[in-house]
């Protein structure tokens, strides 16, 4: 029999060469593979990029696309799906006010009424959210704020202002009549500083209040990211509203692509956007005379609640089907409740939205999704909503009925 060996050794090689390029292409294409492959991008086709692989553009690019999330405390004692957008994850003032400020700026750049590192700076009359928005924002694109707030405001937020480098003037709360009230007072301080030769750059007034990039931030990021976390598929948004124009954009949007959502005000006390919803007319009991108190809306409850009229907040009024009056103590009770029972830590008007979020969905009964907003972080309300307030332990000894109670 003739020796064979040398093509057993021949067989066996090609055999090899066969397997191991098979296993070498199969690894390669693995999605591990792919995913190690990604990490080491080729610098020269992505030169000039903004953005890619997952890697924003600065803190402006953490604004937006929060998530959705349930409230899993809230949705199993009423049947109802109650969902909430966690804006207090927007990147750099951590509330939805960071998708108006972005929007206010990228409006005036393109007007060219702003010029980085010139000494433009940016004025605004705020409570605090939109402010430490605009301060974030400002440094991270050249500019400056300066802050107009009222003096009863929780001394967290002028604190979080100053360190993040913006002025801050805190002044006596006043009626929008008076042109020391702090709003006024803004708008003041941009024209005085447009007009001085001896400062560098100009003022702009930022106006929240009555700008339309208020609304339209809404409009193209909010209301576009509900309906697509949901599929479309939700019965009501619920609100509260301070210029109006987180509640009026979403409304904008969402009921073009779903005519039959329900729109509901959550307000808080003071404020006369409940009785402009339900009656047509801003007034509160508090405006009566004899009646009124040195602050219109005198409530512990910071960012939402207005007694004047807005054009923000009246693009959209006429889609906001309801209102729902909170009071403080309800607002201090839910916030308490969430924190016992989900880990939530929230801010007053995160706590207002969900007393209007779960009472609304006692009147609609079970089966129903419902979606709100959770504004901002407890922290920013130390001293003031969440002043002298302890949190129980794990045992459940408050019922969601006496959270509701009026």
């Amino acid at each position: 029999m003739p020796d064979r060996s040398q093509y057993y050794t021949l067989g066996a090689f090609l055999l090899g060469v066969v397997l191991t390029s098979a296993w070498t292409q199969q690894w390669s294409s693995s999605p591990s593979r792919k995913s190690r492959n990604r990490q080491r991008p080729n610098v020269k086709d992505h030169e000039g990029s903004a953005e890619h692989d997952g890697i924003k553009e600065g803190i402006e690019g953490c604004i937006g696309n929060t998530p959705l999330i349930k409230i899993k405390s809230l949705s199993e004692a009423t049947g109802c799906e109650i969902l909430a957008k966690a804006e207090f994850l927007n990147g750099a003032g951590n509330s939805p006010k960071d998708r108006v400020a972005l929007s206010i700026i990228q409006m005036a750049e393109a007007d060219g009424l702003l010029t980085p590192h010139s000494g433009d700076t940016v004025y605004e009359g705020t409570v605090g959210s939109t402010g430490i928005s605009l301060a974030a924002i400002c440094r991270a694109r050249g500019y400056k704020a300066h802050i107009c707030m009222p003096d009863d405001m929780a001394i967290e937020k002028s604190d979080l202002l100053l360190k993040l480098g913006a002025e801050v003037e805190r002044v006596r709360p006043a009626p929008i009549v008076d042109q020391k009230q702090f709003v006024n007072l803004a708008r003041s301080r941009a024209l005085e500083h447009t007009a001085d030769p001896n400062k560098r750059g100009s003022g702009l007034f930022a106006d929240q209040f009555e700008t339309e990039a208020n609304w339209k931030a809404h409009y193209a990021g909010t209301g576009p990211e509900i309906y697509d976390q949901t599929d479309g598929n939700l019965d009501a948004f619920v609100s509260g509203a301070g210029t109006g124009g987180t509640i009026s954009g979403v409304a904008l949007f969402l009921k073009e692509k779903l005519p039959g959502l329900k729109v509901v005000l959550a307000d808080p006390p003071g404020s006369g956007l409940y009785n402009r919803v339900k009656f047509g007319v801003m007034f509160n009991t508090k405006e009566k005379e004899g009646t009124r108190r040195r602050h219109q809306v005198d409530t512990i409850v910071e960012g939402i609640g207005i007694n004047r009229v807005t054009q923000n907040f009246e693009v959209g009024r006429e889609l906001i089907d309801d209102a729902v009056k909170v009071t403080d103590d309800q607002a201090i009770k839910m916030a308490r409740w969430l924190v016992e029972h989900d880990g939530i830590f929230c801010g007053s008007s995160s706590a207002v939205n969900c007393v209007a979020a779960t009472t609304l969905a006692k009147q609609l009964g079970p089966g129903h999704r419902i979606v709100t907003l959770l504004c901002d972080s407890g922290a920013r309300h130390l001293s003031k909503f969440w002043a002298n307030k302890e949190v129980g332990g794990s045992e459940d000894d408050v019922s969601l009925e006496s959270v509701l109670q009026p």
